[in-house]
This record gives structure tokens, sequence and C-alpha cells, in this order.
């Protein structure tokens, strides 16, 4: 399984209405509002590139109100400090 994390910026105001539209789509893991240079992070997971592709280009990148999008791809197993 492979794991991607989408920033994106969005309009003006739109964060939440961004949020809300994300929460509905397949193969999305996770969203979140954030402070800072970014205004949303969402966690993709998909069994292949293909569909990492998939998601990000024709699903997350058409969204209205998203202008920017930065896709940062997972490789290896996690670090998971206990």
């Amino acid at each position: 399984m492979l794991k991607a994390y989408v920033l994106m910026n969005t309009e003006l105001g739109q964060e939440a209405a961004v949020v809300e539209a994300l929460s509905d789509l397949g193969g999305i893991k996770g969203v979140h509002a954030l402070y800072g240079i970014y205004d949303v992070i969402v966690e993709v997971e998909a069994e292949s590139m293909e569909k990492i592709k998939e998601i990000v280009f024709t699903e997350i990148r058409r969204l209205e109100n998203v202008r920017t999008t930065i896709t940062l791809i997972t490789y290896g197993e996690p670090h998971i400090r206990e």
C-alpha cells in the first residue's frame, strides 16, 4: 500500500468547504485544515502509483476552490517511536 500526503492552498476563506469535499472522496484516509503556509493536508492511501495519481489529478486538483497542490509520496516502512 502506498501513502501520499497532499499539501494544498485554497481560495481565501474556503478551507472548510474543501475539507468537507475531500471527506467524501475515496482513498482519502485523513484531512486536516492547517495554520501556516498551506491551508489543508490530505493523507491518501492506494495500492499503486497510478491510483495515487488518479486521486490527486482527477479528484483533488479538480475540486472547486483548490488553488495549488504539492504531493509528497512516502516510501519504505513507517518508523514509529513508542
